[in-house]
């Protein structure tokens, strides 16, 4: 059932009071990059290829692909949904005079954070802080879970208010219940009661409004469990997907969780069909599956050979085991059963590191609100914020001040910056020395540096 407005509601001028409008009106400067629910592999094309489908060649596709969720505790599926009709000039002008954005969580400036955008859906004018409060509690849910937990810091987090005429969502409870909602949420989608769909061309418009974007979720107004990842959606924005999730039921943020495993750390599905079916197709190129053994990944020095034999946090010893890709056979996963198996799991170690890479591809190990296009003074304060698993460093004139490894907030003249007259140069460093990366090659992401002129 979905929440009453009667039951939470609030007045209009605490919603006015509470609320930070940042209109529609973006510079061109501002590209919104925004990477979400790609699954990494889709369902194999008839010559055992793992790999998302072609698009149509005609003027639109029109169906689309999507991966949803039968159940808590359960494996994904994969299906095609009709893709929406082109918004009318009629819906533009509803939205281009909706979706006032919040900010939910602010670590600092977009272009060295991982934006995520949140999108209501079936809650009315009145109820927009309800949504606020449910982004809130369900970012509390994803941020639970390893290895968002360890990073909180390196993300922020949007709300964009799309106000729907009535509360509540289609197919909830029974499929005959209908509901006018500004982004068209829907159980019973395609005849798939927990499938929970929305009008993603509306979903573009609503998302372009965030200053940026990184993931985008929906969250419908519901305690129903269901939800879907969006595979294949074409966006002007720049996001290759949307998920979509009940606001109020406790296990839907486990599919968000899930499809950032596709979005950010660019990982296959490990489960099958439980049908009949070997793979025979090439090597391939998510972190998370292989044709090779466990024996042959050591001997080569392949895929996740660095934790074979690594207790893994969703259970198990990491090695080889068969079955993924969405064939029971010819392709072999890290464990027996991780998030990207069965929701309501853990990520394996293999997929931890692939998600931490994922999240620095984005967000910067360093960051300032201190702008380094300016000149300090020797008594300005400095402040810098990094992960706990970051060893932070200060150097003056390209020497360390030892005495201040691990600050994070420091005074030029406190670092031993002299008061000669001349312009003296502070640069901070920062490496995350987090044991959960072990690939040389991710492990480059994972530094920064900033630095600023100082006239003494």
């Amino acid at each position: 059932m979905h929440k009453n407005s009667s039951i939470r509601t609030n007045s209009n001028s605490t919603l006015t009071r509470r609320r930070l409008s940042i209109r529609t009106g973006r510079s061109a400067g501002i590209a919104a990059v925004a990477l979400f629910a790609t699954v990494a592999a889709t369902v194999a094309t008839a010559q055992g290829a793992i790999g998302t489908p072609a698009p149509p060649q005609h003027n639109g596709p029109t169906t689309q692909h999507v991966e949803y969720f039968t159940g808590a505790g359960t494996h994904p599926r994969h299906t095609t949904v009709p893709a929406p009709k082109p918004l009318s000039r009629s819906e533009k002008a509803a939205i281009a005079s909706d979706g006032d954005v919040t900010p939910i969580v602010q670590n600092g400036p977009v272009d060295k954070k991982l934006d995520v955008v949140f999108i209501g859906d079936g809650y009315t004018a009145s109820q927009q802080e309800d949504f606020h409060d449910d982004v809130r509690a369900k970012w509390a849910k994803i941020t639970a879970v390893e290895p968002y937990a360890s990073y909180t810091g390196l993300f922020n987090v949007w709300a964009v208010d799309a106000v729907s005429n009535e509360s509540g969502v289609s197919g909830d409870p029974t499929k005959d219940v209908v509901r006018d909602t500004a982004l068209d949420s829907a159980f019973f989608c395609d005849g798939t009661e927990r499938l929970l769909c929305v009008d993603t061309g509306k979903v573009e418009s609503y998302a372009s409004k965030a200053p940026a974007g990184d993931l985008v979720v929906v969250l419908s107004n519901s305690t129903k469990y269901g939800g879907a990842g969006y595979n294949d959606v074409s966006s002007q924005v720049g996001y290759d997907g949307i998920a979509t999730a009940s606001s109020d039921n406790d296990q839907s943020d486990q599919i968000a969780v899930h499809e950032t495993g596709h979005s950010l750390g660019k990982l296959a599905d490990e489960y099958d069909y439980g049908q009949s079916g070997t793979y025979t197709g090439p090597e391939p190129a998510q972190a998370n599956l292989t044709t090779l053994s466990a024996d042959q990944m050591t001997a080569q020095q392949k895929k996740w050979y660095r934790w074979i034999g690594q207790q893994s946090p969703d259970g198990g010893t990491v090695g080889a085991y068969e079955g993924g890709g969405y064939y029971q056979y010819g392709l072999n996963r890290p464990t027996e059963n991780s998030i990207m198996r069965t929701l309501g799991r853990e990520f394996n170690l293999p997929g931890r590191e692939a998600m931490i890479a994922g999240f620095y591809r984005y967000a910067s190990v360093l960051t300032s609100p201190v702008a380094t296009d300016r000149a300090l003074t020797r008594k300005d304060r400095i402040r810098v914020t990094a992960p706990p698993s970051a060893k932070v460093k200060w150097y003056v004139d390209g020497h360390e001040t030892k005495s201040s490894r691990g600050r994070t907030t420091v005074t030029p003249r406190a670092l031993g910056v002299p008061a000669d007259g001349r312009t003296h140069t502070v640069t901070v460093k920062a490496t995350d020395r987090t044991d959960a990366v072990r690939d040389p090659s991710l492990r480059k992401l994972l530094f920064g540096s900033l630095k600023w002129r100082v006239v003494s």
